[in-house]
């Protein structure tokens, strides 16, 4: 007679994972200082103990999530970087695609929920410090593959500084706008073709604009 196998055990980072999950929708839904290790733990279907054996406290959970929407950041670079078309070309032709990461609401209120804490908490703060000179750091490529002719590299900085802040806008923005988001598609290309100084950037008209045509 063979004995049924037990369960194999999550691994040490699939359980991580799973606390990183369970502590987002709590601090979402409670706030940072509303939600405890124990909500936390409840959520996660875990022990408080259990919490404890992967993070010592709620910032080093924290400062999980923060790595994690960084390495998703790495990617999207890596992407960009991997083209041999012109960087500022390829980004206008697909910014489009970059709405549907931006454009998520739960995303949203957990950053700005981790960003009303690091104005209280300086270990949240260095947190986000450290995250925003390493993405200085990662978009230094970028920044030199848009620069166009007769740009300084001031201009160049502040353009690079002008994408973020309206990619980091519309994450905001998405918490409470009951916009669709695909009718924002063909108005960002033009936006981002303005900003990166992209010639006479292909017309997208938009999707109000087609189904008048269409009559």
């Amino acid at each position: 007679m063979i004995d049924a196998q037990a369960p194999s055990r999550p691994s040490m980072e699939a359980r991580r994972q799973q606390i990183q999950d369970a502590a987002a929708a709590c601090f979402r839904r409670s706030g940072f200082h509303g939600a405890s290790m124990a909500e936390i733990a409840k959520t996660a279907n875990l022990s408080v103990g259990q919490i404890y054996r992967y993070f010592e406290n709620k910032e080093a959970i924290i400062e999980a999530i923060v790595e994690q929407d960084m390495a998703d950041k790495r990617e999207k670079f890596i992407e960009f970087y991997e083209t041999q078309d012109d960087m500022a070309h390829y980004m206008v032709e697909n910014c489009a695609g970059a709405i549907d990461k931006f454009w998520d609401k739960d995303r949203a209120a957990l950053m700005l929920e981790v960003l009303a804490e690091a104005a209280r908490n300086p270990r949240v703060a260095a947190i986000l410090h450290r995250r925003d000179e390493e993405e200085h750091q990662l978009t230094e490529q970028f920044r030199q593959r848009i620069r166009r002719k007769g740009w300084s590299e001031e201009e160049t900085e502040l353009r690079a500084e002008l994408i973020s802040m309206l990619f980091d806008g519309m994450a905001s923005r998405s918490i409470n706008s009951d916009i669709d988001p695909a009718r924002l598609s063909p108005v960002l290309k033009k936006v981002m073709g303005a900003i990166l100084g992209v010639e006479d950037p292909p017309h997208h008209p938009c999707p109000n604009q087609i189904a008048a045509d269409k009559k």
